[in-house]
């Protein structure tokens, strides 16, 4: 696809690095990070400098030394070791919500709600149970606060392209999906949680909701138990299983796999092993294979024809890495009073399926329908 072809595909306020909050106004924005207990993402304190709708006017760390960097890092002028008297004194527009560690999600992000906030850009996974995305969902709502999950490859226009392909027919009657975690040291429940999240965005985004769960969640090859349950890190919570194969029935009709292996991986470079933390679309007449957070992230091989990238701009693939799109977007929903393309209830949507995959081994692999009835972690019923 051309330049122009491909411009025209994005939402209109993706297509300019202009967007602008209002006549002689920018959006103030306010970076919570946490250095040592998750930081600041990956980028979460840096991307607003590239648009020019927003400003950073403070950064909040409970690490002095941290506090320091992020203050050099970003420009702000202000900074805080408590993240609630930064949104007490400053009610920015724009939280920023940094840290990995999501077992501080729920309370930062219903302390930016309560403060006013008019959009939330949070470093994923979102929450620790559907329960906590329920009440933040509920909270958001009363308060109008648009949220913003960081899935950055849910804003790669490549990915809207290979959903138009197969809607077009490219590769066929569509099969299946498979998707697999990163499957590093982490393979398994945590590989689920932190990276396999983004695979099931993407393929929220090309099947719909998901309707129904069966899966299995292993230790060291047998089946995980109540003594394999320990805190997981990145503050998960509850977790087991260096190893989960689970099956998804989506809104479309098509199955999705997920699996999870530690220490799975194939030794090859990324783009000869297109299934580790990646998503593959197969149908009868070809493949479309997505690969997360890497360049060219779609390719597509159908009939006879060998593998080509569905789209390699680097200027474009710098604007997702840098989460440059995925702020501009939430700037855009901010004025336009819509969803971000990534929302609370996408997130809701993602955490459901993680907890699915274990709500279904605590019942013996049967199968569990959505919305859970569980809004707890199940690990903590197993």
């Amino acid at each position: 696809m051309n330049r122009r072809h491909l411009l025209a595909s994005l939402p209109a306020a993706l297509v300019s690095s202009h967007v602008a909050a209002g006549p002689g106004k920018r959006l103030r924005v306010a970076v919570i990070g946490h250095t040592g207990r998750g930081g600041y993402g990956h980028g979460l304190d840096t991307m607003w400098a590239a648009i020019p709708a927003t400003e950073i006017v403070a950064v909040a760390d409970a690490d002095a030394h941290g506090r320091a960097a992020g203050l050099k890092k970003t420009g702000a002028g202000k900074g805080f070791a408590d993240y609630k008297a930064m949104l007490a004194e400053i009610n920015p527009d724009i939280v920023a919500i940094g840290p990995r560690h999501i077992d501080q999600h729920r309370d930062m992000l219903l302390a930016a709600i309560h403060h006013g906030a008019k959009g939330i850009y949070i470093e994923k996974p979102f929450l620790r149970s559907p329960a906590e995305c329920d009440e933040v969902i509920d909270a958001a709502g009363k308060s109008g606060t648009r949220i913003a999950i960081a899935h950055r490859n849910r804003y790669h226009p490549a990915l809207s392209m290979a959903a138009k392909l197969i809607t077009d027919g490219a590769i066929g009657r569509v099969l299946e999906m498979r998707g697999r975690g990163k499957e590093d040291p982490r393979g398994g429940g945590l590989d689920m949680w932190v990276l396999g999240s983004h695979v099931m965005d993407c393929a929220i985004t090309l099947a719909g909701a998901p309707r129904a769960c069966a899966a299995g969640v292993y230790q060291n090859g047998r089946p995980a138990t109540q003594t394999d349950v320990k805190n997981g890190d990145e503050g998960i919570g509850p977790l087991a299983g260096d190893e989960v194969h689970a099956r998804f029935e989506m809104e479309n009709g098509v199955p999705f796999f997920f699996d999870s292996i530690k220490d799975g991986r194939l030794k090859k470079p990324v783009y000869e092993d297109p299934a580790s933390f990646a998503l593959q679309i197969f149908g009868n007449n070809g493949v479309i294979g997505l690969r997360m957070d890497q360049e060219p992230f779609a390719w597509i091989q159908a009939g006879k024809e060998s593998r080509k990238p569905v789209l390699e701009d680097e200027d474009i693939a710098k604007k997702v890495s840098s989460h440059e799109i995925s702020g501009l977007d939430l700037v855009a929903a901010i004025k336009e009073n819509r969803a971000p393309l990534c929302d609370a209830t996408r997130g809701r949507q993602i955490i459901e399926m993680i907890c699915a995959v274990f709500e279904s081994h605590r019942r013996d692999g049967q199968r569990v329908t959505f919305p859970l009835q569980t809004r707890v972690n199940p690990l903590n019923l197993l």
